[in-house]
């Protein structure tokens, strides 16, 4: 083996396979908007058997990049939650596989009530026992007219290929 082998070989031990998530028939990609963002709608790293998903805040956003159900906060929580469910299919997991969210609100004074009623439905829907940690913020978000935006960490085992 060469040193140059070598080399590449111990760099690619310290490497940690990262890919981005995408879920383009519920939302845009991040590069789609008038002003481009640098971020990935979600991180994929695969850890040896182990795959965690590092999904940013994603809120009521359509397909085209448009916010969607302007004013209605409750509907604006439902597409926010769809959204990160298609995020997560997109790789395979789901909310049984959700360990921690992080919850801004634009006024939580306002909001928290409907907030907390939307993702306990949504929660006991999907039956999910333990619920993931989460941290509810107020914030001013990125657009004016979205009044909520969830991020979520999800892990799980990788399947074995076959």
């Amino acid at each position: 083996m060469t040193i140059t082998e070598a080399l590449d070989q111990i760099a690619g031990a310290r490497t940690i396979e990262k890919t981005a998530i995408s879920a383009r028939v519920a939302l845009n990609e991040a590069y789609c908007y008038t002003r481009p963002s640098s971020f990935s709608r979600g991180l994929r790293l695969d850890l040896n058997g182990i795959v965690i998903l590092l999904i940013s805040g994603t809120a009521s956003i359509g397909p085209n990049g448009e916010t969607l159900h302007v004013g209605d906060f409750r509907a604006q929580m439902r597409r926010t939650i769809a959204n990160i469910t298609a995020l997560l299919e997109a790789e395979g997991a789901t909310w049984h596989d959700v360990v921690r969210t992080t919850c801004y609100l634009r006024d939580i004074e306002r909001d928290y009530a409907a907030f907390n009623e939307e993702r306990t439905a949504f929660y006991e829907e999907q039956g999910l026992d333990p619920l993931p940690a989460s941290t509810g913020i107020q914030a001013i978000l990125c657009r004016p007219d979205l009044l909520v935006e969830i991020e979520a960490i999800a892990m799980f085992r990788a399947q074995k290929e076959e």
